[in-house]
């Protein structure tokens, strides 16, 4: 997944204010790390963004 993509599909779904501070500020239990430092280190955003998905709620529908 591009990073744009990943950028988009979060700000759609949890808006751009909270989307933006939950990839900033979150620690994501599984990844032990928020989603920007984890990205930062080379993990696929596609994976960040199933990781936040999973712990949001987020309907399969929309991963």
């Amino acid at each position: 997944m591009r990073l744009t993509e990943f950028q988009e599909l979060l700000h759609t779904e949890f808006g751009t204010a909270r989307g933006d501070a939950l990839l900033a500020d979150h620690v994501i239990p599984s990844m032990g790390q928020t989603g920007a430092d984890a990205i930062e280190a080379g993990v696929d955003p596609r994976d960040v963004w199933r990781a936040l998905c999973s712990e949001f709620d987020v309907p399969r529908a929309r991963w």
